[in-house]
């Protein structure tokens, strides 16, 4: 890639973290909305009706549970192959499991208060997206093979079982090891039938943790 296209505002590493946190701004003033007012989440039904329970009953564990392990599994998805789902990241993940957590740990502020739930999803988008960038340095990036993160909604849900193969490409791209523990992985839970793309991703991270990439 070109000096010119790495200094494109939709190609350059800087930008992602910064889209990141716009759409994540967003979605966390939409719960600010729904907190309030009870219109205006940026979720599914089934997902907000979560946290209309836990509003309901003081009790947020299964919601911030929930959204939080959404938002675990989608940066380390990712990291690996440069592509965030907005719907499991930043709707499910920002836009659920952060407010559950602040809301169980009884701070309401964020939540409540409008500018500071802009500003409240701003920090934990710019958060996640320069951990993505960060992280991909030591995975996708070794092979060169992508320019900028990207944003996809759904890529976690109906269409994510096509990024199983494309886990398992990229591990391989990144090293050996890593290629194979990502292969293993899926492997494990294609027999156990689950959805190959967590045994890629965990397959990736047990080889990539005991022989990790030399820069």
């Amino acid at each position: 890639m070109d000096e010119k296209m790495k200094n494109n505002f939709w190609y350059a590493d800087w930008s992602f973290p910064i889209i990141v946190g716009l759409l994540s701004a967003g979605v966390f003033a939409g719960t600010h909305m729904y907190y309030l007012y009870g219109v205006g989440a940026f979720n599914e039904v089934a997902f907000v009706s979560m946290l209309r329970a836990g509003m309901d009953t003081g009790a947020y564990g299964a919601v911030a549970a929930f959204g939080a392990s959404f938002l675990f599994a989608r940066i380390i998805e990712g990291s690996l192959v440069g592509i965030l789902d907005i719907g499991g990241a930043i709707m499910t993940g920002v836009g659920l499991g952060i407010p559950a957590l602040l809301l169980g740990a009884g701070i309401t502020y964020p939540v409540e208060n409008f500018p500071m739930a802009l500003a409240t999803g701003m920090v934990a988008g710019l958060a996640i997206g320069a951990i993505i960038i960060v992280a991909r340095k030591f995975t996708i990036n070794q092979s060169n093979s992508t320019y900028g993160a990207d944003v996809m909604m759904g890529a976690g849900n109906s269409s994510g079982r096509f990024l199983g193969p494309l886990i398992i490409l990229s591990a391989m791209g990144a090293s050996i090891p890593i290629g194979l523990g990502s292969l293993v992985g899926a492997l494990i839970f294609y027999v156990w039938g689950k959805p190959i793309t967590g045994g890629a991703i965990l397959g990736a991270m047990a080889l990539g943790t005991m022989f990790p990439v030399a820069l």
